[in-house]
């Protein structure tokens, strides 16, 4: 029979203990933890935040890094899922992945019915591509005219209320872009840094079209979204951001995926850095 010593007394607490914070934890902690995988929604719709390598055909991008380094964070390996503008949501309230990383910025509508880690990794707004003969110079040049956006974006209302733009919603950015060069639409509208990086490196494709319009529709934050009411993930990925934020990682994470501009995220860093 074994005697309880004073060192095998403090194994058996701890075991407890760490039983009872398990037990405490949301159901997607836990279901992360039971697993050992971080099962991320990504969308894989062009550099700089997701695309597959056409050499290796391996996921690329600061999404893809991004999910990686919080995955190793938790502790646990990553599992990426492809997702759409149409079926994100579906597939994270469903449960077939833990979390979104698919450029998708803070609107009230998805506040109601997700949840975020409150600390915000980067800020996004939707930039305006179109042939640079077409005379658009300013949004309200819009008004009555057919403009191309991916199904789900949250520049879609924007466009229609502030400036009477005709919205067409494809299911991805390359069909709205296709769309685009095909007539469909005078304009397409997406994520500033996708567009810009598309049109320094695929410039002989795109030379007779440009960003058109100088300022960028709803600027937002970008977050990590989550089901709602999972405090304990949200609380897990927040100390997660924040160490990855402040340790400047993100920052590395940026730099070698071509962010055009990463003066939100140096200001994120030096914010949360003064923070501590």
């Amino acid at each position: 029979m074994f005697r309880k010593t004073p060192l095998r007394a403090a194994a058996l607490l701890a075991a407890l203990l760490a039983g009872v914070s398990g037990a405490c934890a949301d159901a997607t902690l836990d279901r992360i933890k039971a697993k050992g995988k971080f099962t991320v929604g990504v969308i894989l719709s062009g550099a700089p935040f997701g695309f597959i390598d056409p050499k290796t055909q391996e996921q690329k991008g600061f999404n893809i890094d991004l999910a990686r380094a919080l995955a190793e964070k938790l502790g646990v390996a990553l599992e990426t899922v492809t997702v759409t503008p149409p079926n994100r949501v579906q597939f994270l309230q469903q449960g077939k992945v833990d979390a979104l990383l698919a450029n998708m910025q803070v609107t009230e509508d998805r506040a109601k019915i997700m949840d975020f880690p409150p600390t915000v990794f980067d800020r996004a707004g939707g930039a305006a591509i179109g042939r640079k003969d077409s005379g658009i110079k300013d949004w309200a040049d819009l008004k009555g005219k057919p403009v191309c956006v991916s199904q789900g974006s949250n520049f879609t209302q924007p466009l229609i209320e502030l400036y009477g733009a005709v919205v067409k919603g494809l299911p991805s950015q390359p069909e709205s872009l296709l769309a685009l060069k095909g007539g469909t639409c005078v304009i397409a509208v997406h994520t500033g840094a996708t567009l810009g990086l598309m049109l320094e490196d695929r410039a002989e494709e795109w030379k007779d079209y440009g960003i058109l319009i100088p300022t960028e529709i709803v600027p937002a934050d970008s977050v990590v979204w989550i089901r709602k009411g999972e405090k304990d993930t949200s609380a897990a990925l927040d100390k997660a951001l924040r160490e990855l934020i402040t340790s400047g990682k993100l920052l590395e994470i940026a730099k070698k995926n071509r962010l055009l501009n990463t003066a939100f995220i140096e200001e994120q860093q030096k914010t949360l850095s003064a923070a501590r």
